[in-house]
């Protein structure tokens, strides 16, 4: 675990790192076999779900990129996404999340990208501040939330490429498999409450209960 840096004053810095520097990633090759629809383009609060994952993140991010499986899975989620979106093939099909990684990282084009799956439809912007005012000294941050990291919703530089394709080759898979050889930092949650209260960034829809409660979360706070 890399030493807690300085908390840094960063409204500003961040203004001009996002304009200049930042990609936003989302995964977005999944089957939502357990909600047995693609949720990805499920209407949620007037739009589809994956358009407003997407909307989310360019509060943060002037590039969007979008990881698919394949160029059928590019014809579905394009009707729903600004043509700007820039879509990426799996590079390694078949390799799970860690492979979405990897791909989203090398597609993004940038030193730093923020990652989290397409149907999280609550991304907190000011999350993905925070991590980002974290990575000096780091190649990765990454939240913990409920003592577990979660590295589907976390920064990484383009440093851990290398290190993730070495799993990838070896078949070894597991996500934070990587982590043992770049320099991770991890946030705490209690930190990220002090942006995110209730978590609700973290809030993913795999099951029409999931979704039932999502739009409940919505209609709470306005569709916004």
């Amino acid at each position: 675990m890399v030493a807690s840096a300085p908390r840094l004053g960063y409204t500003m810095d961040m203004d001009n790192f996002t304009k200049h520097n930042l990609s936003a990633v989302m995964l977005a090759g999944g089957l939502s076999r357990r909600l047995g629809r693609d949720k990805a383009v499920e209407p949620f609060a007037g739009e589809a779900l994956v358009r407003r994952v997407e909307g989310r993140l360019r509060r943060v991010a002037g590039r969007v990129v979008a990881v698919v499986n394949d160029e059928r899975r590019t014809e579905a989620l394009a009707a729903h996404l600004p043509d700007d979106v820039v879509f990426a093939a799996d590079e390694y099909p078949d390799k799970g999340s860690l492979g979405g990684l990897f791909t989203g990282l090398n597609a993004a084009g940038t030193e730093w990208a923020v990652f989290c799956a397409c149907d999280m439809p609550f991304v907190n912007p000011d999350v993905f501040r925070l991590l980002l005012s974290k990575r000096e000294g780091a190649d990765a941050v990454v939240p913990v939330v409920g003592g577990r990291p979660e590295p589907v919703h976390a920064a990484y530089s383009r440093r851990c490429l290398e290190p993730m394709r070495d799993k990838i080759l070896a078949n070894r898979l597991k996500i934070s498999g990587f982590f043992e050889d770049v320099r991770v930092r991890y946030v705490e949650e209690s930190e990220i409450r002090e942006r995110d209260p209730d978590l609700l960034s973290f809030f993913n829809i795999n099951t029409e209960s999931d979704l039932r409660t999502a739009l409940r979360l919505a209609d709470a706070e306005g569709g916004g």
